[in-house]
């Protein structure tokens, strides 16, 4: 049975990964498809959230993180574990875009296993960047993101955009299910995984409904990411680096940071593109990054906490 605190710590991860690192992952597609019901949304996602735990709990015989906590063992729960996610949601409350990942498994981890989660991390920051400022000057000679359109084509690109969402939605979901899973047993009972399935299709609905909060707000702001093409293409992109990510190995990594050098890199090519002065473009790349290691900061400390306390 699962103690009061591991309940907390499950129900406020659940809420808090949803609200703030899912938004990141869903932002473009909500962005490029206003005109459409939020329950649509939500449904086709809540399809994909739902097929993809069922996945994991059969072939990793009940373990719904894709097998990612094989260095985090389980471990009785206890308050100041579950002040992590508490501590989440509250910066979420703000708007900061804080990575999930350090927040909530750095009150399990290892100094050991938070030192390679932090090193994954980075270099996944820096790969999206890179990968995103190449691929980006490259594709600014073969289509305008920002052109509209041709009507004869517009289905196409609506399809291609459900299908890379769906795609992008998998493979984060392979990531930050381990957020979720590690204040439960490695195995879960049905009635458990019923119990998490309901809990994020609920918050996931909220998600929609709120039109993703303030942290959609990261998302839009960006140049032209409520453009069906530009929505598909960013999606695509961040999948396949998440993708390879995962294939790298089972560690742990923040998919946040992929995400703000993903963007980082591709507000950096737009700008060299269109003979843009990068210093403009600086401030908005830099309190990405700051609220990056405002989290990282904040990770330490609960690190230093629970060594502290346990």
């Amino acid at each position: 049975m699962l103690e009061i605190w591991a309940l907390c710590g499950l129900t406020l991860a659940g809420i808090s990964v949803m609200s703030n690192d899912a938004v990141q992952t869903l932002g473009t597609f909500m962005a490029s498809n206003r005109q459409t019901p939020w329950w649509k949304l939500w449904g086709a996602a809540s399809v994909i959230l739902v097929s993809t735990i069922l996945y994991s709990w059969f072939m990793y015989n009940g373990d719904i993180s894709f097998g990612r906590l094989d260095k985090i063992p389980h471990i009785q729960v206890e308050w100041y574990h579950a002040l992590a996610p508490a501590v989440l949601l509250l910066l979420t409350r703000f708007g900061i875009p804080v990575s999930t990942t350090f927040l909530v498994l750095s009150a399990f981890a290892s100094t050991i296993v938070f030192e390679k989660m932090l090193v994954k991390s980075i270099l996944g920051y820096v790969i999206a960047a890179v990968v995103a400022y190449i691929f980006w000057i490259i594709l600014s000679k073969h289509l305008d993101e920002k052109k509209k359109v041709n009507p004869k084509h517009e289905k196409g690109w609506r399809i291609a955009q459900w299908c890379t969402t769906g795609f992008l939605w998998f493979t984060w979901l392979s990531h930050d299910l381990a957020n979720i899973a590690v204040f439960a047993p490695r195995q879960l009972s049905l009635e458990y995984l019923v119990g998490i399935i309901t809990l994020l299709v609920v918050t996931l609905a909220y998600m929609f409904y709120n039109k993703g909060g303030k942290i959609q707000q990261i998302v839009i702001e960006k140049s032209t990411t409520s453009y069906v093409r530009s929505a598909t293409i960013i999606d695509a992109v961040y999948a396949f680096i998440l993708l390879y990510l995962k294939q790298m190995n089972n560690i742990p990594m923040s998919t946040t940071w992929v995400f703000v050098g993903l963007l980082c890199g591709r507000e950096l090519a737009i700008a060299t593109i269109r003979d843009r002065k990068v210093k403009k473009v600086f401030p908005l790349v830099t309190k990405d990054f700051m609220k990056m290691m405002l989290g990282l900061c904040v990770s330490i400390l609960i690190v230093l906490l629970v060594q502290g306390v346990s």
